[in-house]
């Protein structure tokens, strides 16, 4: 079992402004393989593919039921020296992050700073379909990676 987050100083005006759940990333191995297999198996459909040269990763996002919630994110290393394939190396495949939308992920970023919590990046950087994105430490929270995600419009099809 977990260890839950230490308690964390939470200013009365400063708040994240989390929206809602964004996605939850997973990390595979094969992404052609694992596209296949969350539509065979779960009738998920791929509503968009990239490859993020930043980041290393191969990246899908799959749309679930009726394709207006949260999304899956499977991401699969396009090097061997990106963090997806670092994860793969020390967890194997699997849960790798949960993401949460916000408005503006500096202000985001800058509320869970006041609060004392660590994220991985000084400035934003380029997440998925040109999303600004940073991370929370898992250290931080409760061991989970936690992405915060400011979207721009997915399409409805695959590109």
């Amino acid at each position: 079992m977990t260890t839950p987050p230490p308690s964390v100083a939470r200013p009365e005006n400063v708040t994240p402004g989390l929206l809602g759940i964004d996605h939850v990333g997973i990390a595979v191995a094969d992404l052609d393989a694992a596209i296949a297999f969350y539509a065979d198996a779960f009738g998920m459909r791929c509503v968009h593919q990239e490859t993020n040269e930043e980041q290393g990763v191969r990246e899908a996002m799959l749309a679930v039921g009726d394709g207006t919630g949260p999304r899956l994110q499977l991401l699969a290393p396009a090097r061997p020296d990106s963090a997806i394939a670092k994860f793969l190396d020390r967890s194997g495949p699997g849960l790798q992050q949960l993401a949460y939308t916000v408005a503006d992920v500096e202000a985001a970023a800058d509320a869970l700073r006041a609060r004392g919590m660590r994220l991985l990046y000084d400035t934003p950087r380029r997440g998925t379909a040109g999303s600004r994105i940073n991370f929370v430490h898992p250290k931080d929270a409760g061991g989970v990676l936690v992405e915060l995600v400011e979207p721009v419009s997915l399409p409805d099809e695959s590109s």
